[in-house]
């Protein structure tokens, strides 16, 4: 009995080992963000996140334990095979998720989620987004922790085990285990407190880096997976009554649409740019030359200055622009066929009132749910990757943005008009390989973004260049706007609203204005209403506003996994939901532009739930 307990005990310190070498290697993986850091604080982060550590190895232990207090019956070797085998499998699983952790949150800012697990459904397009070597370097690396491990195991916890005999007293002996096992809800809950542990519960810092770094990475995908979609609102910011009415007052219409359509039923392009943040395009940005072909294009048409993306990811960007819906935290709704079927749609408007529709994508439309998505939005035809020969397919994830815009620029003269095309690029996602010789010199992330980019921006030009000189021009607009920007530097906090600015431009014959820019800040989720209203179309989006009014107001919405960011003219809030308060503020009135914020996600996951 007493080398059962102090196996029990050992068993606990090598998984307590473990979470300690997870959180060491993550914040080396991350050493862009560790040089900025003292070393006091970097050591906080293995003291604050030692509660979550021990609340995860309680879990851990909890199986072994109960079935050590039937063991007491039996003898043999069972129980020690039977323990080798639950830790083998767990140190194979747990190593890949604390790999692929490190590996991802350099991209994303966020740590590993359940939901992530939706993006494997499809995982040549999750593989699409490494090279080669990256590939074959982190399974080398996954092999050598679990094969660590794995060894530290059998020399320090499997030796220690020897074969059981019955106890004298069986009964005494299962009832203490049972006691200790019951025991666990402590350093479950993360001690005896009203309140659980939580992920905010590990947070010590001002910064998000040394928080994220303290949170168990294993804890945390156990956590969102079992919370992965409540049943019940978790934002009751106030009361409903008080939401509905600053929800309402935010997108109570006070003015009258200016119209900037010739035509009633003009052609319809919506070219969607992969990760064409406003910090590439802007006019005063240094990194501007990224873009020549955009800007010049803004002389030719009307630019939206001040548009903010409703995510960080294209799976979210999707609902916001064909369905004018916004994105929720931990959510994916794109995936939600059941819920997405019951949404207004721009494109469903259009289908409706006999244009033909049609969606160009160069690579896999089945990634995300995004065929089932898009041809419920609408969409009649699709051309995607398997319509482009091997030959073709020069990218990990298809056809690259040249190839896709000259087939699209060969097919429009003959499309019964009017038309409406879907148009997403690929080109400048990750890993960032493009058929050109460098134009920005360097091996760093950054550097091959921007060359991807300027890609894009040449092929995209080009593509404008010769529609220009078309007939079908004459009476076309078509809407440029960004899925979503990304996150350049680890300097920039992963909720700053500099990584959710997006571009919006209107350009084509259709259109009365030239070389206008419209400040106001709006959303990605604004584009359906505005043009519905332009073409005098009758509609359901009742999270957008009038980008094009008079008198809506100026004001941009977005959420990150753990809040949500709201800006207007004057003022920047965003709000953080694990630490309860905001972790930025600018200008003037943040606890009110918080407020609205909270307000206005209140009301969005209520209308999630109705659907």
């Amino acid at each position: 009995m007493k080398r059962k307990l102090i196996t029990l005990l050992i068993y606990s310190l090598f998984w307590m080992l473990f979470f300690i070498f997870a959180r060491a290697l993550f914040i080396i993986i991350q050493f862009r963000e560790l040089i900025t850091y003292s070393p006091s604080i970097i050591f906080e982060t293995f003291i604050h996140g030692f509660r979550l550590d021990m609340a995860t190895t309680a879990y851990i232990l909890l199986i072994p334990m109960a079935v050590s207090a039937v063991s007491v019956f039996f003898s043999g070797k069972w129980y020690r095979v039977f323990l080798s085998s639950y830790t083998y499998s767990l140190i194979i699983i747990f190593s890949g998720l604390v790999l692929g952790d490190a590996a991802i949150y350099s991209y994303w800012g966020f740590r590993l989620e359940f939901s992530v697990l939706d993006y494997l459904k499809n995982p040549g397009d999750a593989i699409a987004s490494a090279s080669t070597f990256q590939m074959i370097f982190w399974l080398l690396v996954y092999a050598v922790i679990t094969f660590l491990f794995i060894l530290l195991y059998n020399r320090f916890v499997d030796r220690f085990i020897k074969e059981d005999k019955k106890p004298v007293r069986p009964l005494l002996a299962t009832t203490i285990i049972f006691i200790l096992t019951g025991s666990m809800v402590i350093p479950i809950r993360g001690g005896i407190r009203e309140a659980p542990i939580s992920a905010g519960s590990v947070y010590f810092s001002k910064a998000l880096f040394p928080d994220h770094a303290a949170i168990n990475i294993i804890w945390n995908f156990g956590h969102t997976a079992i919370y992965a979609k409540p049943s019940k609102n978790p934002y009751l910011f106030s009361e409903n009554k008080e939401a509905r009415k600053d929800f309402n007052d935010l997108l109570k219409e006070k003015g009258s649409t200016v119209k900037v359509l010739k035509s009633k039923r003009p052609n319809i392009l919506f070219i969607i740019l992969e990760s064409f943040g406003s910090f590439l395009i802007d006019q005063s940005a240094r990194d501007s030359i990224v873009t020549p072909r955009f800007r010049e294009y803004i002389h030719q048409g009307l630019y939206f200055s001040n548009i903010y993306a409703a995510g960080s990811r294209t799976d979210k960007a999707i609902p916001a622009i064909f369905s004018g819906y916004p994105n929720l935290p931990l959510l994916q709704v794109i995936r939600e066929s059941g819920k997405t079927r019951s949404m207004p749609g721009i494109v469903k408007m259009l289908d409706s009132a006999g244009y033909k529709t049609s969606f160009w994508y160069g690579g896999d439309i089945d990634f995300a749910n995004l065929n089932s998505f898009l041809t419920e939005s609408g969409f009649r035809e699709m051309v995607t990757k398997k319509d482009f020969s091997p030959q073709e397919c020069t990218s990990k994830w298809g056809a690259h943005d040249e190839i896709l815009l000259n087939r699209l620029q060969d097919s429009l003269p003959a499309f019964r008009q009017p038309f409406a095309c879907g148009v997403l690029t690929l080109s400048s996602h990750e890993p960032f390989e493009v058929p050109i010789e460098p134009v920005f010199m360097g091996d760093d992330e950054l550097s091959k973004f921007m060359n991807s980019v300027w890609y894009t921006d040449r092929s995209l030009g080009n593509f404008l260049d010769k529609a220009g000189k078309t007939d079908w021009w004459k009476n076309t607009i078509v809407i440029l706007m960004a899925d979503h920007c990304r996150r350049n530097t680890v300097n920039v906090p992963v909720y700053s609203g500099e990584i959710y600015k997006i571009p919006m431009l209107w350009l084509g014959g259709a259109l009365t204005v030239k070389d206008s820019v419209i400040n106001k800040v709006g959303n990605q989720f604004d584009m359906p209403l505005t043009l519905a209203l332009q073409l005098n179309m009758k509609n359901r989006f009742i999270f957008s506003k009038d980008l094009l009014s008079t008198g809506s107001s100026s004001f941009a919405f977005y959420t990150y996994n753990e809040g949500f960011g709201f800006i207007t003219d004057t003022t920047t809030a965003v709000y953080d939901i694990k630490l309860k308060q905001n972790v930025l503020e600018k200008g003037n009135n943040p606890e009110r532009a918080a407020r609205l914020g909270k307000s206005f996600l209140q009301v969005l996951y209520d209308d999630y739930l109705s659907r």
